[in-house]
């Protein structure tokens, strides 16, 4: 099965055709924002690092502003350092320049101070737009589509409906030979034993069940106990009692489907089918996890509601909840509320997902990103340094 895409020259298809402005450091967003703001199809990937990190986080930091260079939904992209940072704008430029063409990068520091390099910036992303919008979408596999399965704001109708709809996306997806992706390893505890069943290998599981106790320790350190503590109040309010039952309704996203593979967060995807993820539960940061990992797409399900999208991928949202999708009908894309009502089975839910994702891959615009939703932060693993 094909769709039409946007081929890059690092192999992969995109279903955008976007200006990435990354700024190497929080001095520099300010800039990226202001030049973003001028043109209508850049998007400033601002964050509050760059500096105070070592090590691991330094190189997780990098790591990820390379992969949003690189990830197929953008066509150019601008690197922006100020020049005294810890994440080297020359050396992103370089990385990034590597894998796409359509690269450029303004230094602060040596070009000149806000305005001028605004101005600059500005200059450089209209020509961008210039040439990309002469670029037409190309035939392509479904199998280089990636989606990023996510669920965030969850209530009573997640566990019953969204996510057992998306699991029937995830079977439409992987029968066609394309991947899913999915993540947020606290809201995994409690569901090992299912989890351990859905695993393709021992190594896959014992990569899973470490992360799951890797957080757990985290937090006991802390003197925490997330079994106890968890979920969140508006978790408990939507009607979830437990961090396993919230767990036992997050792993429906999968469906029936085997876990073929496991990674670290910042990795990329490699092969066809369900690849876990090892992300936080935070929205924002499990988002980048799965962009990172290659999903052109990422489908958010939520019960209680949350308008967040993100900066390289078109954020879909789903609620199987009535009175939210009332509410806030201008954030979501698919209402599967009449699953609760009898009125629709899970299986036509995972069609309509199915159907509705092909139409975002060619073009369609997400509700999120009508509105504008395009956040994006960096996830760190090290305290910040004083």
């Amino acid at each position: 099965m094909n769709l039409k895409m946007y081929a890059r020259a690092n192999g992969t298809f995109g279903v955008r055709n976007r200006i990435a402005v990354i700024p190497t450091v929080a001095c520099a967003n300010h800039v990226a924002e202001q030049i973003a703001a001028a043109v209508e199809t850049a998007d400033a990937y601002c964050h509050p690092y760059g500096c105070d990190q070592l090590g691991k986080d330094l190189d997780l930091s990098f790591n990820c502003l390379k992969l949003m260079g690189t990830h197929p939904n953008n066509g150019a992209v601008l690197v922006l350092g100020l020049g005294c940072e810890e994440i080297l704008p020359h050396d992103l430029y370089e990385a990034i320049k590597a894998e796409q063409p359509m690269t450029e990068l303004l230094v602060m520091q040596e070009y000149g101070g806000s305005t001028r390099s605004i101005e600059r910036g500005i200059e450089i992303c209209r020509q961008f737009e210039k040439e990309l919008a002469l670029q037409e979408r190309v035939d392509a596999d479904i199998s280089n589509l990636t989606i990023g399965l996510e669920c965030g704001g969850s209530d009573f109708s997640s566990g019953i409906a969204s996510n057992p709809s998306l699991g029937e996306f995830t079977a439409h997806l992987c029968a066609a030979g394309g991947k899913a992706v999915f993540g947020e390893t606290t809201e995994l505890m409690g569901a090992e034993e299912i989890l351990r069943n859905h695993a393709s290998s021992q190594e896959v599981f014992d990569f899973i069940n470490s992360r799951i106790k890797a957080v757990e320790q985290v937090a006991l350190d802390m003197h925490v106990d997330l079994r106890g503590t968890q979920p969140s109040p508006g978790n408990i309010e939507g009607g979830l009692s437990t961090i396993e039952e919230k767990s036992l309704g997050g792993v429906m996203k999968i469906g029936r489907e085997k876990i073929v593979d496991a990674i670290p967060f910042g990795a990329k995807a490699t092969r066809p089918g369900v690849t876990y993820v090892d992300t936080p539960g935070n929205d924002l940061a499990c988002s980048l996890g799965l962009a990172c990992a290659g999903a052109q797409i990422i489908i958010f399900t939520t019960g209680r509601g949350t308008p967040m999208g993100f900066a390289s991928s078109p954020v879909y949202k789903v609620t199987a909840n009535a009175f939210i999708a009332g509410i806030m009908a201008e954030n979501f894309d698919l209402d599967l509320s009449d699953i609760i009502e009898g009125d629709m089975t899970i299986r036509q839910g995972g069609e309509k997902l199915w159907e509705d994702i092909l139409r975002v891959a060619e073009g369609k615009e997400t509700a999120a990103e009508r509105l504008g939703h395009r956040e994006f932060s960096l996830y760190r693993v090290s305290p910040i340094l004083t």
